[in-house]
């Protein structure tokens, strides 16, 4: 029951938080939210939902950098300073409490966790560009509605399929 709490919780206080910064849409950032509690709900692998917590984590960092910026509370190097502290502050209780570290849940001498949140990162990532591309071969407009949400949960979608059957 208080992780159904915990979660409206966080749910609630992301979607209205999302709507004061702006940056990566706010459905977008629920979208892989719900996909990584989704995906430990149902036993996923732990290189699956971490991929959702690493597109998490960047979107997070990215709406942080714009929201302070527009306050103009930006500081020196806080474009490196903030994603690292998300990923810190989020990977540091899981290596902490035995979630992370286990040398049994590696793939390629890597853990899983670090592992999943880095490829989900960098898809992430390759999916807002391919955003941005896109756009602007289109004369700044987007070829579908919600292409911003679409094309990077889309992607994160796929990438997990094809690393759930290569794993499997």
């Amino acid at each position: 029951m208080k992780r159904k709490l915990l979660f409206f919780i966080f749910l609630f206080l992301g979607t209205t938080l999302a709507n004061i910064a702006k940056a990566v849409c706010p459905v977008c950032v629920v979208a892989v939210g719900a996909g990584l509690g989704f995906s430990r709900w149902l036993g996923v692998d732990d290189i699956i939902s971490s991929m959702w917590i690493g597109a998490l984590l960047f979107s997070l960092s990215i709406w942080t950098i714009i929201w302070l910026k527009k306050k103009g509370w930006s500081f020196e190097y806080s474009e490196s300073v903030i994603p690292i502290s998300y990923y810190i502050l989020t990977l540091a209780p899981l290596w902490y409490f035995g979630i992370m570290g286990n040398p049994l849940n590696t793939i390629f001498g890597i853990d899983k966790i670090i592992f999943g949140a880095t490829v989900g990162t960098l898809i992430f990532w390759g999916a807002t560009r391919l955003h941005d591309y896109l756009k602007q071969k289109n004369n700044g407009k987007s070829f579908f509605s919600y292409q911003k949400v679409v094309l990077p949960v889309v992607i994160l979608l796929i990438f997990s399929a094809l690393l759930y059957f290569l794993i499997t």
